[in-house]
């Protein structure tokens, strides 16, 4: 098996978009796959927009990924030279003061000095009369924060990487793949391919690539709504409407984001129905139509009109939600991406940069030990 190529990537989605930009960029020949025609509403980057915040209440060692994340962001969008891909709008995080979404996120604040104000629910409607939080919420503000184009920003990435020389196979699905001499060989349904490396980011597809080696993931099925405003539509405009997440006193999670001309966007993060890739219930039920109208009703009510739009999609989820970003133990010319537990869109520009690092230098600015996947196993990977 000749090696054609130094970069074979499987699945085109946030992460293999931004991979096969960043390695094109820095020379190297690059091919992509995807079973789909990205973007596409079959994974988990679809739904037009993605929510981008720096005081991150997951963990504070998001915070250096995702200020870089920002930087690239804006570099992608002047290579590009369209629309904006990012909108700044500032972000609310509301809850009770004890939530672990208003402790982490102040949490990060202050570890990382990033500026922000701590509001009353008195203060939050005051500000931004579209919300309505119980009084024994609090919000915390973060000016930085905003919206990212998501469909925009994969077709950007692949447009570019393609204008780079990569050569990008769309409707074609990978089978399988293993190590040969050289490299891998990377087999699909029209024949076979010989890279240096393989960079697997097929999200909820990924397990079937990995046969021999069994991570715990599950796929998460979720639900996002779009709603006409019912009353004071310019309430729910970016300029004064920040994006939110909410976190109840019974734990449960939802997000807004302003309406930029599709509708109030509305969706319940995590909780969802665990499922597989190919037998996803596409269809949205009744009740959690109902479900979203009753959140709406109570925290957000004057978005509570008809709904626009419905879509699903995939959460890949490890057991403690953080993301894998690292060689397989035992094939260390196959980076495995992805995994990112519903909240990784956001830092697709730095996890591209950062997989064009590990292939041209074999390492990364970024301590990458938290997403390894040994702290799943006793298995020791490789030094990197």
């Amino acid at each position: 098996m000749p090696i054609s190529f130094d970069v074979a990537i499987v699945g085109l989605g946030a992460m293999g978009s931004s991979a096969a930009y960043h390695l094109a960029g820095r020379g190297l020949k690059v091919i992509g796959f995807d079973r789909f025609d990205p973007p596409h509403v079959w994974g988990s980057s679809h739904g037009k927009s993605r929510m981008i915040r720096e005081a991150y209440y997951e963990h504070p060692l998001y915070v250096p990924f995702v200020r870089r994340a920002f930087e690239l962001w804006g570099d992608l969008e002047r290579v590009a030279g369209g629309p904006a891909l990012y909108r700044q709008t500032g972000g609310l995080m509301i809850g009770p003061e004890w939530s672990s979404l208003v402790q982490g996120t102040l949490r990060s604040a202050v570890d990382y000095d990033i500026p922000h104000e701590r509001l009353s629910a008195t203060e939050v409607h005051r500000r931004f009369p579209a919300f309505t939080p119980l009084e024994e919420m609090i919000g915390v503000l973060e000016h930085r924060a905003g919206i990212l184009l998501s469909d925009d920003i994969i077709r950007a990435h692949l447009a570019l990487a393609a204008d780079r020389g990569a050569e990008l196979r769309t409707n074609e699905q990978v089978l399988g793949w293993e190590r040969v001499e050289g490299g891998v060989e990377v087999r699909t349904a029209s024949g076979e391919v010989g890279a240096r490396f393989v960079v697997l980011s097929a999200g909820a597809w990924l397990e079937a690539l990995l046969p021999d080696l069994p991570l715990p993931l599950t796929v998460e099925r979720q639900v996002i709504h779009w709603f006409e405003p019912a009353r004071f539509p310019e309430y729910h405009e970016p300029e004064q409407m920040p994006v939110s997440m909410w976190q109840l006193a019974n734990g449960q999670l939802f997000y807004t984001k302003p309406d930029t001309g599709d509708g109030v966007k509305f969706g319940v993060h995590r909780g969802g129905r665990t499922t597989s890739a190919d037998a996803i219930d596409r269809r949205v039920s009744e009740s959690e139509d109902a479900e979203s109208f009753d959140l709406l009703r109570r925290f957000v009510p004057f978005a509570k009109g008809s709904i626009r739009a419905r879509a699903t999609c995939m959460y890949t989820n490890t057991p403690d939600t953080d993301f894998i970003l690292d060689r397989h133990p035992d094939a260390p010319e196959v980076l495995i991406v992805s995994p990112c537990s519903g909240h990784g869109f956001k830092f697709a520009s730095v996890i591209g940069e950062t997989i064009a690092d590990l292939v041209c230098t074999g390492e990364s600015r970024f301590d990458l030990s938290p997403f390894g996947i040994s702290r799943f196993s006793s298995r020791v990977l490789p030094s990197t």
